[in-house]
């Protein structure tokens, strides 16, 4: 014991380590919090407001179903083609759009659209769907989840800040009466 200081070695390493400690425990804290807290501050960046565009309205011809792709709003950096988000596009009369997350009701594989049967066919656990969403057969106790959507100058958008799910409305038309399915 130093007589000067009135602290061991001992003590000294001690308190050294306990402030290492500290400094690593600090470091570890920083992206646990940030990923905490990282729901709401992406809420308040991307507002969930956000009405992209899948393309022009020539892309989708009357009577016919289509595959599109939008960005994510959420995207990070890293995200890659993972971001690219597809859905299906029904044009039933060049007025009216059903625009169909890819995902099955049940558990969330991506349903395929056949022309042939006008059906949505799920490959994982044989669920299918009619032309207009509704569940025709399998697992699923629900049809597909449809986006809102809206026309505007020719191009058709989506309200892509939220995806769908079994708890949330279901919208004709953006500005239409929302029924739940």
């Amino acid at each position: 014991m130093s007589a000067e200081t009135g602290m061991s070695r001992r003590a000294m390493l001690v308190k050294i380590g306990l402030l290492l400690n500290g400094i690593v425990g600090v470091v570890l804290a920083v992206p646990i919090v940030r990923y905490l807290v990282s729901p709401v501050t992406r809420e308040r960046q991307i507002g969930y407001e956000s009405w992209l565009s899948l393309g022009g309205l020539e892309q989708f011809p009357a009577g016919q179903t289509r595959l599109a792709t939008y960005r994510n709003p959420a995207v990070n950096a890293w995200d890659g083609e993972t971001a690219d988000i597809a859905c299906w596009v029904r044009n039933v009369d060049d007025q009216n759009f059903q625009v169909f997350a890819i995902n099955c009701a049940h558990l969330g594989c991506p349903v395929r659209w056949f022309a042939q049967s006008s059906l949505f066919m799920c490959p994982c656990h044989g669920g299918a769907y009619y032309q207009d969403g509704s569940r025709a057969s399998g697992p699923p106790e629900r049809g597909l989840f449809q986006y809102h959507y809206k026309i505007e100058d020719g191009k058709l958008l989506i309200k892509a800040g939220e995806m769908p799910t079994p708890g949330q409305p279901v919208a004709n038309k953006a500005g239409g009466k929302p029924t739940c399915a």
